[in-house]
């Protein structure tokens, strides 16, 4: 079996995603030693040996569909985050003149990924009602990470990008001067945040046990606070249907394509 906590977990944050998984692990029957960090996001989530990962609102609503099963929806203490929703920032660089976001029009945007809910689909419902059913942007980057769409920004490779709260509350913790460089816009809808996920067949009822437990647990408390986790919600899966509904809307509007 495989586990992974890849969404949340750049270099300064495994040690305490490997505390983490230690002791949900001890709270299992059979559970890997160590999360996956060496195979793609994507082949994680597909594969029939999945015991837990988190994914994206985007990729559960489209392809993962029957093959996984949604476990629990963890919640954060971060900007734009409320209970088990969270939003988006549309930032810019702090000296940027944009004042809303019909001022974007024609300017560069940074994307973290076309099957990102955050970076990608929760922009577009932004832009779709001022985009006027016309190209909006003057391109689009893709990056690969919410993070190196903060650095595109900073360096003047685009002019903005949709960054996911809990991304942009855990990017201030480590460089507590990058709001000296960029600056929120505006925010986005909000949606369910990043589900933990496992393949389907597996025991969801002890993993949500094991979950609730280590939220729990007093000797993770500093743990759980670096990575800015308050909690484990326990949503129906049709929650994350309004990731699919700001997708019809925009396409609706005539804006299928962030562009």
């Amino acid at each position: 079996m495989i586990a992974s906590f890849g969404m949340y977990d750049p270099p300064w944050l495994q040690p305490f995603n490997d505390r983490l998984w230690r002791a949900i692990a001890a709270r299992l029957e059979t559970a890997p030693a160590q999360l996956c960090r060496n195979r793609s996001l994507d082949d994680i989530w597909t594969d029939r040996s999945l015991l837990l990962a988190q994914t994206c609102g985007y990729p559960l609503t489209t392809k993962l569909g029957a093959a996984v099963t949604l476990v629990a929806t963890p919640t954060y203490r971060a900007d734009g985050c409320e209970g088990a929703w969270h939003r988006s920032a549309i930032i810019v660089r702090s000296d940027d003149r944009a004042d809303r976001l019909a001022a974007l029009r024609g300017r560069v945007a940074a994307i973290n990924a076309q099957d990102s809910n955050t970076g990608m689909n929760l922009l577009r419902a932004a832009i779709a009602p001022i985009a006027r059913a016309q190209r909006f942007f003057s391109s689009v980057v893709t990056t690969g990470a919410h993070a190196r769409s903060v650095w595109a920004v900073i360096g003047h490779r685009a002019d903005c990008a949709a960054i996911d709260a809990i991304t942009l509350a855990l990017l201030r913790d480590r460089f507590p001067r990058l709001d000296q460089r960029i600056r929120v816009l505006g925010w986005t809808a909000a949606s369910p945040g990043l589900p933990m996920i496992t393949a389907h067949g597996q025991d969801r009822d002890a993993l949500r046990k094991a979950l609730t437990s280590v939220m729990e647990d007093p000797a993770l408390a500093a743990t759980r606070n670096a990575l800015r986790l308050t909690g484990m919600a326990l949503l129906d899966r049709s929650a994350y249907d309004v990731v699919t509904r700001l997708e019809l809307e925009a396409i609706d509007a005539g804006y299928p394509v962030l562009a």
